[in-house]
């Protein structure tokens, strides 16, 4: 089952709105088995919205627009979709009495304009919107349904829970499209590839068929496996045995198989090992540890951190020497090491890491370019340095410098 999701509002094409309807929807759409074909944003315009919604009515099982069903004369989603449907639009003298009525409990008076939501595409079902004073309408014509929902997250997620429910669930008899994502760190996006494509190109055959997207992003890669099937007990089935078979090719690589992100992926691993962990930041300035405080109840395993962005903090504030600085550097792997183990040592905790490196964009040497940082994890019974070389601007390498601490640090407990 395909379905179209159409954003409304010219306001969604500027800088200062997001479309976060469109995700909700999408994600509510699989769970019941419509892959979303298409999503697009279109401004208030008539004509525009017409032609979109036409074009889709050719090929959609489902098209759900959100927005543009308010009192004004920029709210043209009825007036779009009546003219592609050739029906009048029509007043409900019943929604202008409840707008009224609504108005009314709040000691207002209804201002005339309001009628304009009252105004319903001739042969439309009306959906009840409890949170605003825009109903919504649900339409057949042929094999599609069209829905119109309300623009404010608020009174559109209820509306969609509620059609979900009562008329589209009933009809995919329990099946559904399932998800998995694999998330893996320390590789590219072709190392992976090369390694995964042979594993999840056979998956298209199967008894129940997986497809296979991958995404480089900063830090990291994603494998997003898709599956549509009859019951969440064989989609997690097909998914389990495609994650095993993931996990075997690319070993320590992979970090998370639920949707965990990495910090959250190494807290666990110390709450279990009852650790505890320090860190002395020096290029990514507190980044580190706010990702690691991002996490619930990571208060039962961060102690304390340290940014040391000058020479002089590294050496007051970690016991770093300054003949260790001047001999190797302040973005060297002995510098890295002695902030690991000064911050350990000071914070009494069970792993101290380091972090020195330059993030940009002035700073650069030809030994030691911009994005060289050297990262440094020391436990009791073990200890790992490495310098890397990261691309990108200045707040790129501060990620990735973080991504990498974090990486070496998973690694190292695991």
């Amino acid at each position: 089952m395909h379905a179209c999701i159409i954003a409304v509002g010219s306001e969604l094409l500027t800088p200062f709105r997001v479309d976060t309807n469109s995700l909700a929807i999408t994600e509510r759409l699989n769970t019941i088995g419509y892959a979303v074909r298409l999503k697009t944003i279109v401004g208030d315009t008539v004509d525009e919205l017409a032609q979109v919604v036409s074009s889709a009515l050719v090929w959609a099982d489902l098209i759900v627009l959100t927005g543009g069903l308010g009192p004004t004369e920029d709210d043209v989603t009825r007036d779009a979709v009546a003219r592609v449907l050739q029906v009048p639009l029509e007043e409900d003298r019943a929604v202008v009495e409840r707008i009224r009525a609504r108005f009314a409990r709040r000691g207002m008076t209804m201002p005339d304009i309001n009628r304009r939501q009252a105004m319903v595409p001739r042969g439309a079902t009306l959906l009840d919107n409890a949170n605003g004073t825009a109903p919504g309408l649900w339409i057949e014509r042929g094999r599609t349904a069209i829905v119109l929902l309300p623009g404010p997250p608020r009174e559109m997620t209820s509306m969609l829970d509620a059609v979900i429910a009562e008329r589209l669930a009933p009809k995919s008899g329990g099946a559904g499209l399932f998800r998995r994502v694999v998330k893996i760190t320390g590789r590219t996006e072709s190392d992976v590839d090369q390694q995964a494509q042979p594993i999840y190109g056979a998956w298209t055959s199967r008894a129940i068929p997986i497809s296979t997207t991958i995404l480089a992003m900063l830090g990291q890669i994603e494998l997003h496996l898709t599956v549509r099937a009859e019951s969440r007990a064989s989609a997690d089935a097909a998914l389990d045995a495609a994650v095993a078979e993931l996990r075997t090719a690319l070993g320590d690589a992979v970090y998370s198989v639920d949707g965990r992100p990495l910090e959250a992926v190494v807290g666990e691993l110390l709450r279990a090992r009852r650790a505890t962990i320090a860190v002395a930041e020096s290029c990514t300035g507190g980044l580190l540890a706010s990702r690691l405080t991002d996490v619930p109840g990571s208060s039962d395993y961060v102690e304390r951190r340290a940014v040391c962005y000058s020479n002089r903090a590294k050496t007051e504030w970690l016991g770093v020497t300054e003949a260790l600085l001047a001999r190797h550097g302040a973005v060297s792997e002995q510098v890295a090491e002695a902030m690991a183990a000064g911050i350990r040592s000071r914070a009494g905790v069970t792993v101290g890491v380091g972090v020195t490196g330059i993030a940009g964009p002035g700073g650069g040497t030809a030994e030691k370019p911009v994005g060289t940082v050297a990262i440094a994890v020391q436990t009791d019974d073990d200890a790992r340095v490495r310098t890397f070389q990261f691309i990108g601007g200045r707040e790129m390498v501060k990620f990735q410098a973080s991504q990498a601490a974090l990486n070496m640090v998973r690694l190292l407990l695991s």
